[in-house]
């Protein structure tokens, strides 16, 4: 009963991921390979992924940093935006104060878990938009700044 199960499973057509997630990924390795063959940046890991801890209606919530690398000596950490159009807005729009928070959030837990508290980092922002038959692709070097989600000095219990 079950092995005849199993192939029936196994000859079912899986269905295809999303035309926009397809365009992600295919964007994120173009963002890939420009940051490590023009760039210079040595790749560390890719959509890093870490539980962050429990929304407020109790849900879970994870982090994702698309690129983690380094560029010379500074560690940064890299959202990638695709977009198919910059006609209504262009792709870097897409990484608000949510996102920048959420990104900040993650890269914390990066840090943390690799004993890198003391190592420079920066937080960067890759577009690609399609221009003509290829890829345009534009780096935002230290895009945002996490001080701004930084509790006061004066709120803080070590200070």
């Amino acid at each position: 009963m079950i092995n005849p199960l199993k192939t029936f499973l196994r000859r079912t057509n899986r269905p295809t991921s999303a035309a926009h997630l397809e365009l992600g990924e295919h964007g994120e390795q173009m963002a890939l390979e420009y940051l490590r063959d023009y760039e210079d940046y040595r790749i560390v890991a890719t959509n890093f992924l870490v539980p962050l801890g429990r929304g407020l209606s109790g849900q879970k919530v994870t982090g994702e940093i698309d690129i983690i690398a380094y560029d010379g000596a500074i560690l940064v950490f890299v959202e990638v935006k695709t977009r198919t159009s910059d006609e209504l807005a262009s792709p870097e729009r897409a990484v608000g104060l949510r996102k920048q928070r959420q990104i900040a959030r993650t890269a914390s837990r990066y840090r943390q878990l690799m004993k890198l508290y003391h190592e420079p980092y920066r937080y960067d922002v890759v577009t690609v938009l399609p221009n003509a038959g290829s890829m345009r692709i534009e780096l935002l070097r230290g895009y945002f700044d996490d001080r701004v989600f930084q509790r006061s000095r004066y709120l803080r219990a070590d200070a």
